[in-house]
């Protein structure tokens, strides 16, 4: 292997975070074309996609963001890759703010060690292009190798190094598989060494067997390159897999963070509970289950206080009329009043807290 994949040292027991985003906001205007708003005098109409979201994701470790459809996840993915500029609020990768950044330029060395794994591997590489084209690109546009054999010699490695064959790069993309193309997509990631992966639910479109030999491949990688992840999904199974922490999202906010297994093993925010309810119990434990009633309200007019309220068995006034501040339980955080109350459920309290 060259020594360009050589592995890097493990410097996150000293490192600050690799990525810090505070107070995170992102707004899309959703509103109907100007002149149908002035013939029918309709007003603006604002989605809020993001509200407020603080997290910080220390070097070499998978932070992992959970939730349901529409939550917001996939916009958090692009607003920290540069695709979307936030509405307000920061991401900063190592203290450097990426809303500072203003033209490519700027951005060229940033994006290096920023990648992005989609989550659809047959619509993510380009079907024209044979495989070592792909995966050479990054190496050709940052100039990370000079000569032709060295980049070949390049993308060889990478293959290898994601289990395929050097002998693949002369084959297009529908030859493979879809894990396989995924397999693809991670070495096209790597191409460019990156530290940082956003791996927007890079595994919701294999198989099950797939996705288990993808998730292990991260992992391995990870291990080896001391690489930094922002996992996003919306599988609990994959998301205990491979998460450091976990981050659960609900209509663009942030409602619950903590450790993955503290999370799983003690939820304390009653969403969160809801969501593992809704895993089969395969050991038949006998467990007081919470079904998840209700529906998802639109984000265009997000409920009132706590948007989780209409959902809630919990809720009461202060719900619907006060929007929760992030609270400290344990070593992470929930936004919930019945948390601070300390009127949830014995199953939903934090250990030795209220």
């Amino acid at each position: 292997m060259s020594d360009t994949l050589a592995p890097k040292p493990d410097t996150s027991a000293t490192a600050g975070p690799t990525l810090r985003i505070k107070g995170l906001r992102k707004t899309f205007d959703v509103s109907p074309p100007f002149l149908n708003r002035v013939l029918q005098g309709q007003p603006k109409v604002h989605l809020t996609a993001v509200d407020d979201l603080s997290l910080e994701i220390p070097k070499g470790k998978t932070f992992s963001l959970v939730g349901e459809s529409g939550c917001g996840k996939s916009t958090v993915a692009r607003l920290v890759v540069g695709l979307y500029r936030p509405s307000a609020g920061s991401v900063e990768i190592e203290g450097l703010d990426l809303a500072t950044l203003n033209s490519r330029k700027a951005m060229a060395p940033v994006r290096r060690r920023l990648q992005m794994i989609f989550q659809d591997p047959f619509a993510s590489l380009n079907p024209r292009w044979r495989v070592g084209n792909i995966i050479a690109e990054p190496i050709r546009f940052h100039r990370l190798v000079s000569g032709e054999k060295a980049i070949l010699e390049r993308v060889a490695d990478l293959l290898t190094l994601v289990g395929l064959s050097p002998e693949d790069s002369i084959k297009f993309p529908h030859e493979f598989s879809g894990g396989q193309r995924q397999r693809i997509s991670i070495a096209r990631a790597l191409a460019s060494e990156p530290e940082f992966l956003i791996c927007d639910e890079p595994t919701s479109a294999l198989d099950v067997s797939v996705q288990a030999q993808i998730l292990n491949l991260m992992k391995k990688l990870q291990r080896e390159f001391n690489l930094t992840y922002l996992f996003i999904s919306h599988d609990l199974a994959v998301v205990y897999h491979i998460s450091d922490d976990i981050g659960v999202m609900y209509l663009g906010r942030l409602v619950e963070w903590g450790p993955a297994r503290e999370v799983f093993a003690q939820p304390r925010h009653p969403y969160t509970r809801m969501l593992l309810d809704a895993i089969p119990d395969l050991e038949m434990s006998g467990r007081a289950r919470t079904p998840i009633a209700g529906e998802v309200p639109s984000p265009i007019t997000p409920p009132g206080g706590c948007h989780f309220h209409p959902r809630c068995p919990f809720a009461n006034d202060r719900c619907r009329s006060e929007a929760p501040k992030p609270l400290r339980v344990g070593t992470g955080e929930v936004r919930c009043h019945g948390v601070e109350e300390g009127r949830l459920p014995a199953s939903l309290r934090p250990e030795g807290g209220r």
